[in-house]
């Protein structure tokens, strides 16, 4: 029936149309109605709108009781809806269809529906939110650090020791998680301000305070469990950046460099890996390796803070975001040159066979990707930039690997 009415009110040829359907159903509604079949109608109309080039054939059943009211029946039966609202839920529909398919691949509030809220128990999904046990690239990008220094402190034509890459790939997952959990309890007020950060567990009220520090403790004994395996060298060393993590999340309120902050705390494995196979330090080969660990969060970082840079402006904290503004990608082509120059220097240092050269030109190719593609206005698109770092680390990684096999 909508779609008769809509023929017929969308151009004048089929006005007589609209008035016969009128007429029609206003003598056909009757107890005693009867459904003989259809004679044969006595003459075919072909109603034509030539500006639509549509053709709407409508039979005429002359001195016969079956009248449009039968045909309105018919279509029901068939699975047409006859309702004046069908073809404006499917407008509505198609309209919400395509929004969501433009905000597809866009960076996800921490509300929307993950494995967490699927499969975990009810009581367990806050804090596991509050990990981002959902969001594992942060724990890939304080891994990889790790796993370059353990590899490069390798002996010449052997493996990297196993077991220290398990531990320090834990440790890796823990710290992130306590990292995560310090984060929001000193940021609470800041993150009920931002779109991306609002529902976050204790920002939304799922936890409190006392809930996240308790849950902070545990975090930080199990990563003490694992700082203990290590060598009294490393220990120490592991439990000097503590400072930088617990201070970190203060930053945005102090410079617009909190990305460089996070840098030398994000890479602090990149001299713990090293310390925990040799027993001490070789500044010529972990400290170029610490810096270029640095300029990378620079580079990653800054994009996946674009995401937020409106939010940031509102609220009042800093970020390299803001300080660079549309100046952002010579910023960060700076910094990827520089870390690029960084591991080159570190390989060289650790006499890396040629392998790895050809892998870092793998992993300068794939930054330079990112840095030059990159849509700074989309926070869409820099959520998928900051996440494909990950496979810089690897690419970076498996240079490592093969080179000192080759050494």
């Amino acid at each position: 029936m909508a779609l008769l009415l809509r023929f017929s009110r969308s151009s004048r040829y089929l006005q007589p149309l609209h008035q016969h359907i009128s007429l029609t159903l206003s003598q056909s509604i009757s107890p005693h109605l009867t459904n003989p079949p259809p004679p044969k109608p006595s003459l075919n109309h072909y109603y034509s709108d030539h500006r639509q080039n549509h053709e709407f054939y409508i039979p005429n059943f002359d001195n016969s009781k079956f009248k449009y009211f039968d045909l309105i029946r018919l279509g029901q039966s068939c699975g047409i809806s006859t309702s004046s609202h069908s073809l404006r839920d499917e407008e509505e529909k198609a309209k919400r269809d395509e929004e969501l398919k433009n905000n597809k691949g866009s960076s996800s509030s921490s509300s929307s529906v993950s494995w967490i809220d699927l499969y975990l128990p009810e009581k367990i999904r806050p804090y596991a939110h509050l990990a981002r046990l959902d969001k594992p690239i942060g724990t890939w990008l304080l891994a990889w650090p790790c796993m370059w220094s353990i590899t490069l402190a390798a002996s010449p034509g052997n493996l990297p020791d196993m077991k220290m890459l398990t531990l320090f790939g834990c440790g890796a997952f823990l710290l992130r998680g306590a990292g995560c959990t310090i984060n929001d309890l000193l940021d609470r007020d800041i993150d009920t301000k931002v779109e991306r950060t609002k529902s976050r567990p204790i920002a939304s009220g799922a936890l409190t305070p006392f809930q996240g520090v308790s849950f902070l403790g545990f975090q930080l004994l199990l990563g003490l469990g694992i700082l203990l395996q290590l060598n009294n060298y490393s220990r120490i060393l592991g439990a000097s950046s503590l400072l930088l993590v617990f201070s970190y999340p203060l930053m945005k309120r102090i410079t617009f460099w909190p990305q460089a902050y996070l840098g030398l705390t994000f890479n602090w494995g990149a001299l713990l890996g090293w310390s925990a196979i040799r027993g001490s330090l070789d500044p010529a080969v972990v400290l170029p390796l610490y810096l270029s660990g640095v300029f990378w969060t620079l580079v990653y970082d800054t994009i996946y803070a674009h995401q937020d840079k409106e939010d940031d402006k509102l609220v009042g904290v800093k970020s390299t975001a803001l300080r660079f503004g549309d100046s952002t990608k010579k910023w960060v082509t700076g910094f990827g040159v520089a870390c690029i120059c960084s591991l080159a220097l570190s390989g060289f240092n650790a006499n890396l066979g040629w392998p790895y050269y050809v892998f870092l030109t793998g992993a300068s190719s794939q930054l330079a990707w990112q840095i030059w593609t990159v849509d700074t206005s989309s926070g869409a698109d820099c959520s998928r930039k900051f996440v494909s770092n990950k496979w810089f680390g690897a690419i970076v990684f498996g240079g490592i690997l093969v080179g000192r096999l080759s050494s």
